[in-house]
């Protein structure tokens, strides 16, 4: 039996959900004291007890044993990096390791993801390439306490502390209706959670308890992992059984005009025709789709991104990220043939 369902065979227990956060902080050898005396939190937890029903005393022992970690405003603050070409960042996803890993994970899992495929619609290979990027089918999801990196976020780093209160009130509440106790949850530095890397708020809207046991673990349960990530995509608006992106060619001295702005598609296939760009598949005309280049290891590449493309960058906002997703996704189906 796993961690999370003795705490949730100890938690059914009890009287509220804030009582596991009582009886944490009254065995903890040592407190944190970090946001004891904090106004910020005294503030956050008059809004949860008048707008969400939470135990003010309780609340403020909870709080008593989280830290603030000065490595997460580190790693938060750091200056972006210089963004790696396509050449450069799809040999970190498309590996023949993770390649491996992604084929044992979906024989392991065959099961949960053809049910998964046939209740929304989302192919195996997309929800392992998924789960394969975000954390290498569970080896790293993330060493920290997600109640510390949201709380130090919240209340220690003010350009986004707005969204990380939302996302710390979010995970407050899914650990009530989950009945965990929020501090023995992990995650990364910036509070995403469990093998898809689900912020809070993502994980109530849209996870799901997929193996119908009463609660939803995303953290050690790869069967509602496999459910939510499935869940998410058609929620954001999958087509079952289309394709996510079309190779281009271009010709002419229009082409610039028709590489898209930013994510969004913003022209349709004609208009882009018209600009001198040439998809290598049938597709509609009134398709609207994202134009993009990348620098490949054999020159530029030109791409069109289909409208399942725009739902691979719901999940993180960025052309290459969609397209390793993608590529991930096409080798795992061309290993998994070859085995």
């Amino acid at each position: 039996m796993n961690s999370m369902h003795i705490l949730r065979g100890w938690a059914a227990r009890q009287t509220p959900w804030l009582g596991l956060a009582a009886a944490f902080a009254v065995v903890q050898p040592a407190l944190a004291a970090d946001y004891t005396d904090s106004p910020q939190v005294s503030e956050f937890i008059v809004e949860m007890n008048r707008d969400y029903g939470f135990a003010a005393e309780q609340l403020g022992r909870l709080f008593a044993a989280v830290e603030r970690k000065q490595s997460i405003i580190d790693a938060i603050s750091r200056p972006a990096e210089k963004v790696k070409p396509w050449k450069d960042y799809r040999p970190i996803f498309i590996t023949d390791s993770r390649i491996a890993r992604g084929v044992d994970f979906w024989r392991e899992h065959a099961a949960t993801l053809a049910r998964a495929e046939a209740e929304y619609g989302v192919p195996p290979q997309v929800i392992v390439a998924i789960i394969g990027v975000e954390t290498f089918y569970g080896g790293n999801t993330g060493s920290f306490r997600v109640m510390d990196a949201l709380s130090t976020l919240a209340f220690d780093y003010p350009p986004r502390a707005p969204f990380f209160r939302k996302e710390l009130r979010e995970f407050l509440m899914l650990s009530r209706e989950e009945q965990v106790d929020p501090l023995t949850l992990k995650g990364s530095y910036a509070g995403a959670m469990g093998l898809p890397q689900f912020m809070p708020s993502s994980f109530r809207a849209y996870a799901v308890d997929f193996d119908g046991d009463g609660h939803i673990n995303i953290w050690t349960n790869p069967v509602d992992a496999i459910g939510s990530v499935a869940s998410y995509f058609k929620r954001h608006g999958w087509l079952p059984g289309e394709p996510v992106v079309s190779v281009a060619t271009v010709e002419g001295e229009q082409i610039e005009q028709g590489l898209s702005a930013g994510l969004d598609p913003q022209l349709n296939v004609d208009q882009l025709r018209r600009l001198g760009w040439t998809s290598s598949d049938a597709l509609d005309g009134e398709m609207p789709v994202t134009a993009f280049r990348l620098e490949g290891a054999q020159g530029d590449e030109y791409w069109l991104g289909l409208p399942n493309f725009f739902v691979i960058t719901r999940y993180n906002r960025s052309v290459m990220y969609a397209m390793a997703v993608n590529q991930l996704a096409e080798s795992l189906v061309a290993a998994r043939g070859a085995n």
